[in-house]
């Protein structure tokens, strides 16, 4: 068997043949062992080949048309403007999509980044994150508006449990019909999803009982409302695992299959022209992680966590120090700002922080009382010390403050309930902790709610004693370029064995390799 027979090449030239992933490289049979060299598959002495294999084959060739990229790889959004434009045009400029992390944020501090974005990259070249607010749908609208007004074609769409008017309408609005009698998407949706049901609608045409009051109000026309039922209303579909900020915490190795199984299904049963590309986020930090991605069938990866510890995010220099000190274990679920009363969870880090602790015991005093008066006094008494510093009638009127000027719709019921009251109020710190972690806050380190997967740990362990472990060092082209460079490596070794042959360890880099290596490899990524 070839595996049986010793290797006689030198592991430095053997390496240097490896890292060429342009180039095919043989492993041949000599009289003296196994050897590697150039040669076709064809040879008599060949007992395995390994063809080119560049990074920027790796994944869907149709997901780097579409988006006009030049790899399979997403940056994506992270709330509150951690994803900012700052990361967007670097990661643009290297050919590699950013989804702008508009959650959170005012429509005019979303305006002002289209226009950022817009005129040092290209609105074509970039993606602006649409949430779901389920408590503050003329918020969702507004954004959506926002985005057709400004022409912005491509959006990805997170955290939704349900279709909204929103984001149908911005899909509907982009449809025309082209001169081949065709359907003309004129605006792409990146759906992340980490259920089947929700997978489901954004697989399917749009709905009649969403579609028909668009129309009827004038939102859309009724020939688009027609083309909509021969388009999914995603074109990409992203399966989030267990991932930072909204997440179920789903494993990727069963959530992937499904989803692409769930694809075929209703692209047959629709008559579809075109397969949705399904991609995989969650947990994709390491070399390992993203070639397993693409070798389960992901069309392109996303990255999260690792991104918000980049120079270039929106986030600060004391947290972006404390996600390079995270280990896999230093996370937590915690109430979500934005689904409060839903109880619906991010998953945060606990490790520097008592966020995740403080959370959930403002969760608890919600579900335990039916007005803050309620509360037991002791307890008042610890959420004004520690975690409002200051009381709660004042937090009250900064609050209602603030929802006079977004959603005054919410003021009356608020008035009314004292309960509802209550949830504001707690959600005005949940809101703010994230804004103290991203302004660096001293006073409130404690309290910095900074969202974090378990593959952030991962990363600082692969890294160690690299470039990219100081947080100075870490910029997300580098990161992405050593995942993907990586990754095409970690298939290599993969094909041989695949073929009988184990190839040495000691041919492999450990971690990342060094940059100016990473950037004649890749050519200005690095």
């Amino acid at each position: 068997m070839p595996s049986a027979l010793p290797f006689v090449t030198d592991p430095t030239a053997a390496s240097a043949l490896l890292a060429d992933l342009r180039s095919a490289v043989a492993v041949v049979r000599t009289p003296a062992g196994l050897d590697l060299r150039r040669v076709g598959p064809t040879a008599p002495e060949c007992v395995a080949w390994l063809p080119p294999l560049p990074p920027d084959r790796l994944g869907d060739a149709g997901f780097r048309d579409a988006h006009g990229v030049r790899f399979s790889y997403l940056a994506g959004a992270m709330a509150n403007g951690i994803a900012s434009a700052r990361l967007v045009v670097t990661l643009g400029k290297a050919g590699l999509l950013g989804s702008f992390g508009a959650a959170g944020l005012s429509v005019a501090r979303v305006d002002a980044a289209i226009t950022e974005i817009g005129d040092a990259l290209g609105l074509g070249g970039a993606c602006f994150n649409l949430i779901h607010s389920p408590n503050e749908p003329a918020h969702e609208m507004a954004v959506a508006d926002l985005y057709l007004n400004r022409r912005v074609t491509r959006v990805e769409a997170s955290a939704y449990l349900d279709l909204t008017p929103a984001v149908v309408r911005y899909r509907l609005a982009g449809l025309s019909r082209g001169a081949d009698g065709g359907v003309t998407v004129g605006n792409r949706i990146i759906a992340k999803v980490s259920r089947t049901e929700v997978a489901t609608r954004f697989l399917s045409p749009a709905p009649d009982r969403l579609v028909a009051p668009l129309v009827a109000t004038g939102h859309v026309t009724a020939e688009q409302a027609e083309l909509a039922k021969r388009v999914p209303l995603c074109d990409d579909l992203t399966a989030e695992a267990d991932s930072g900020g909204h997440t179920d915490n789903r494993p990727a190795i069963t959530l992937l299959p499904t989803l692409l199984a769930l694809r075929d299904r209703l692209g047959q049963q629709f008559g579809f022209a075109g397969a949705v590309r399904v991609g995989l986020a969650g947990g994709i930090a390491t070399p390992a992680a993203v070639a397993a991605a693409f070798s389960m069938g992901a069309a392109y990866v996303v990255t999260g966590s690792v991104n918000q510890a980049c120079v270039e995010s929106g986030s600060s220099d004391p947290v972006r120090k404390m996600l390079a000190e995270a280990g896999q274990a230093d996370v937590a679920m915690a109430p979500a700002a934005d689904m409060f009363e839903m109880g619906v969870k991010v998953q945060v880090l606990k490790r520097g922080t008592m966020f995740a602790m403080r959370a959930a015991k403002l969760y608890e005093l919600y579900r335990a009382n039916a007005s803050w008066e309620a509360v037991p006094a002791a307890d008042r008494a610890t959420v004004e010390k520690t975690l409002f510093k200051q009381s709660f009638d004042q937090v009250w009127d900064i609050t209602r403050a603030f929802w006079a000027d977004r959603d005054p719709t919410l003021l009356p019921k608020a008035e009314k309930d004292p309960k509802h009251r209550m949830a504001l109020c707690f959600r005005w710190y949940l809101g703010l902790s994230s804004r103290w972690a991203n302004a660096g806050d001293p006073d409130r380190l404690l309290d910095y709610q900074v969202w974090c997967g378990p593959g952030m740990g991962a990363f600082n362990e692969w890294v160690k004693g690299s470039h990219l472990e100081p947080p100075a060092g870490r910029t997300a082209v580098a990161v992405a370029g050593q995942l993907l460079f990586g990754a095409a490596l970690h298939l290599r070794r993969q094909a041989a064995r695949q073929q009988g042959v184990e190839l040495p360890a000691a041919w492999f880099p450990a971690g990342p390799v060094p940059a100016d290596e990473l950037d004649a490899r890749l050519g200005g990524v690095g």
